[in-house]
């Protein structure tokens, strides 16, 4: 059986511009809100062009001891150009966990496929 898995790719987001950044603290409290942002080419710039693009992120938490992850974002990028319109790929919400886990972020670039980051995250 083939799984959508085999084309997920990895790396260090330092040294390798497609890798998403998760932007969250490593602890915080149960039930309470923080900001979680997912970004790109913090260390070397992804371009930003009609060829070569961030199309959208998808952002998921897997709580310790859950059978399934739950989706908690999807940041659609749209404008790579057009009528010389950008969209810089940046997203940004607010969660509230009530235990730990770990978070995973995709991005997905146009030409070179879809990328994975994860972080782990401490409820106290």
């Amino acid at each position: 059986m083939k799984s959508f898995g085999q084309f997920l790719q990895t790396g260090d987001w330092k040294g390798e511009k497609h890798v998403p950044v998760i932007h969250a603290p490593e602890t915080v409290k149960a039930g309470e809100a923080f900001d979680l942002k997912i970004s790109i080419g913090d260390a070397i710039g992804h371009p930003n062009t009609l060829e070569h693009h961030i199309t959208w992120f998808k952002v998921f938490f897997h709580g310790d001891g859950e059978k399934f992850p739950v989706e908690l974002a999807t940041f659609t990028f749209a404008a790579h150009g057009e009528g010389e319109n950008f969209t810089e790929p940046t997203g940004l919400t607010t969660v509230k966990l009530s235990k730990s886990g770990t978070l995973y972020a995709q991005s997905y670039c146009n030409i070179h496929g879809v990328w994975e980051n994860s972080q782990d995250i401490t409820v106290a």
